[in-house]
This record gives structure tokens, sequence and C-alpha cells, in this order.
């Protein structure tokens, strides 16, 4: 494995859009639109980095997590400890994602945490300020192993810094880099040249 520590927030960019994910970790590009202002006030809010207990539960907010056995860096929003079981939180400004990208970022959380603290961590939640609401889900094998999965994707990607192609999906509607990406263009070059080559 390289020495170099992948930023968990690639992984939920990957599982997003591979070519944004390649756009922001590889070339550097980030453009704000209104989904990421408002992203940015609510991790403001978010991150106090003050210890508190709520209702009995401990809760950390902005914690530094590593894991060096899957080779990733980053932070958590939040982390709760219930009855001495640790749960990762991360805080959404949206609804409920369609695309699972979000519980990839929150499995890879919780992996950090299993190897910083030693303990097996069963769940992980979201939550999601447009709603007000908070999704607990299980850290199931099914999803441990998409994120491993996910974990070498983008090791690939930033070690390679090949280009993933920019492809039409209905998610390309909230991206930032849209207008940088261009996917429909892309997507129409290639028709003319099959069509023409």
């Amino acid at each position: 494995m390289d020495d170099e520590l992948i930023p968990i927030a690639a992984l939920n960019q990957y599982d997003y859009c591979p070519h944004r994910c390649w756009r922001m970790f590889c070339l550097g590009e980030f453009a704000e639109n209104v989904y990421t202002l408002e992203g940015t006030g609510l991790h403001e809010r978010v991150h106090g980095g003050e210890i508190s207990t709520l209702e009995g539960v401990e809760q950390y907010r902005t914690v530094e997590l590593v894991s060096y056995c899957h080779g990733l860096i980053g932070k958590a929003d939040l982390i709760e400890r219930h009855a001495g079981v640790w749960v990762p939180v991360e805080y959404k400004r949206g609804t409920k994602g369609e695309w699972g990208n979000d519980r990839i970022q929150v499995c890879a959380q919780g992996l950090c945490l299993e190897e910083m603290l030693g303990v097996t961590v069963p769940n992980g939640a979201v939550y999601y300020a447009a709603t007000g609401r908070r999704e607990t889900f299980s850290l199931d094998l099914t999803l441990r192993t998409r994120t491993v999965e996910v974990i070498a994707l983008v090791r690939e990607l930033l070690r390679t810094g090949q280009e993933p192609l920019a492809r039409v999906m209905p998610r390309c509607k909230g991206c930032s880099l849209y207008d940088a990406c261009l996917p429909t263009a892309g997507e129409r070059v290639r028709n003319y040249r099959e069509r023409w080559e």
C-alpha cells in the first residue's frame, strides 16, 4: 500500500461521480454553488470542537481520524458514544441522498475509529439538515466491502491521475462542477467521433 493517506471526503466524491472526484482531488478544482455554500454554513455551525453530553450520550465534534491499515485520513463532524458504543455521524445540508455515497464516507469513519480505538463500530448515521432527520444504518459487511472497494478505486485514481469519462447522470443537476465538466458536450463529441471516424 502507498504511504499516502487518502482523504475520506474523496471516497464520498468518487462514489457520487468518479469524474467529479478526479476534478477535485487530481486537478484541485472546486466551484461554489448554492448547495456547497449551504453545506459550508452547516459545517461551520457543527464544527465547534466541543465535547458535550446530551441525554447520557457523549458527543465529540470535529474529530480527526486516521487509519494506517486502510490508508485514510479525515475528520468526522460528530462522534457519539452511546453506552460504550461509538457512532460516527456525518452532517449533510440536504435531504436523504439517493446515491449511497454518504454511507461510504461514514463507513470509512467507522473503519478509522475501529483502528484508533480498538473497538467495533456497528452503526453510523447521517443527519440531514433540510429535514432535521437522522438516518442510522448498520456498517454491515456489504457496506464495508463497498467502502474498501472505493478506497482502492480512489487510490488508483490518485496514483494514475487518469481522467474518468464524464457521464450524464441525474445527479449532475446538483454538481457544482457541471459547467467545468460539460458531460453532455463530451457525450456529443464521442457520438460524433463514433459516427464519422
